[in-house]
């Protein structure tokens, strides 16, 4: 037997398994990563069709019905009654899907640069009383509608973000007009009517409010510490960055708005050599330059107002009138990590010198605070 064809067998044994005992998201896992193993694509694409028609689209149109009706990432409670499966499991069931859909759209285009394979008798798996075998029913399946598939695929990893970070205010079906909506769950070999280009502004600025939510909720999961190697408490944790930068564009979200936040929230959690490297790819830099501006003074005000050190004290008090007041006004509490080393503080003041252009109407105000995070730096 060639390894496709056991690949292929592994596969829907693997589904059909999971789909006696949901609870147990390795099985599905499992089988994506058969499926991914089969090198032809025909083969693939029907496999890979089959599963999602008679295991998959059910439960995954419940998740996100679930979701959609409780406006969040469901508990384990509703999960079990809606989807037949633990909110654990429908984390893990989500991301299977997404992957699935993605080997998909893969096999579609691959199905038009190879010639259907030549099925030789499968003696061990082989069509006993006349049924017809695993592999000649793949074949037989009618090839997908790629366009379909993708927009599920962002459906899947809207679902998966919301399960994995536990959003609030999440309804990721709403991030869809109507003749989006009314795409869903249909049969992926079929021509639906999809968004065209132009989408509600409205609907845009949702899309954008969820994307920063995710990262948010990614940056969080690196946890409290502040420390740049910490571990994350989720599962390829490192791909999600990238993974909703891609999905900005698809959904027509300005990546750079990703960008700048993601930056800002790493630094909110100490996160400084992280934030810098993202910081590379950010176009708006005067608008960075603005968000961090904020964001030192917070640093600062932390450092000076609430720490309440001999040295800071008496450095508040050569401060310019005008750069006191304004690190009066701010409010470190908005800052996840506010107690960072001075030295970072230092390098992030000069990161913003460097960002911002001299005729920034806060420009000068950046200076004094370089000059101040230098005095304390060399007190302390």
């Amino acid at each position: 037997m060639s390894p496709d064809l056991l690949s292929a067998h592994c596969c829907w044994e693997y589904v059909v398994q999971w789909n006696k005992d949901p609870e147990v998201g390795q099985y599905l896992s499992w089988a994506v990563e058969h499926l991914r193993q089969i090198s032809n694509p025909h083969i693939q694409h029907g496999i890979g069709v089959m599963m999602w028609s008679t295991f998959i689209v059910k439960r995954f149109s419940a998740a996100a019905f679930l979701m959609e009706k409780v406006g969040k990432a469901p508990k384990d409670r509703l999960c079990r009654r809606d989807v037949g499966m633990g909110d654990t499991a429908m984390t893990s069931f989500l991301g299977s899907c997404t992957q699935l859909l993605q080997i998909l759209m893969e096999a579609d285009v691959g199905r038009d640069e190879v010639p259907p394979p030549a099925l030789a008798v499968e003696e061990v798996w082989g069509g006993a009383e006349g049924r017809s075998s695993l592999a000649e029913l793949a074949l037989e399946q009618r090839p997908v509608h790629y366009p379909l598939v993708q927009h599920h695929v962002l459906l899947a990893t809207l679902l998966h973000a919301a399960m994995t970070f536990n959003l609030r205010s999440a309804r990721p079906l709403g991030l869809f007009d109507s003749k989006g909506k009314n795409a869903f769950f249909k049969d992926l070999t079929s021509i639906q009517l999809l968004p065209s280009g132009d989408v509600d502004p409205s609907l845009v600025s949702l899309r954008q409010e969820f994307l920063l939510k995710v990262l948010s909720g990614w940056v969080q999961s690196l946890g409290e510490t502040g420390e740049e190697s910490a571990p994350s408490s989720v599962p390829g944790a490192e791909l999600w960055p990238s993974l909703v930068l891609d999905l900005g564009p698809l959904l027509q979200v300005n990546p750079d708005i990703l960008r700048r936040h993601l930056v800002c929230e790493l630094y909110s959690q100490g996160l400084d050599r992280r934030a810098e490297e993202v910081m590379l790819e950010v176009e708006d830099r005067e608008v960075l330059g603005s968000q961090l501006l904020v964001l030192t003074g917070q640093r600062l005000s932390f450092a000076l107002l609430h720490t309440q050190t001999r040295p800071g004290m008496e450095l508040l008090a050569r401060l310019p009138p005008v750069l006191c007041t304004w690190l009066k006004a701010m409010d470190p509490g908005e800052l996840r990590c506010p107690s960072v080393p001075l030295s970072q503080t230092s390098r992030l003041v000069s990161r913003l010198i460097e960002v911002l252009p001299e005729t920034h109407g806060q420009y000068s105000l950046a200076l004094h605070l370089l000059e101040a995070v230098e005095v304390l730096d060399t007190d302390t």
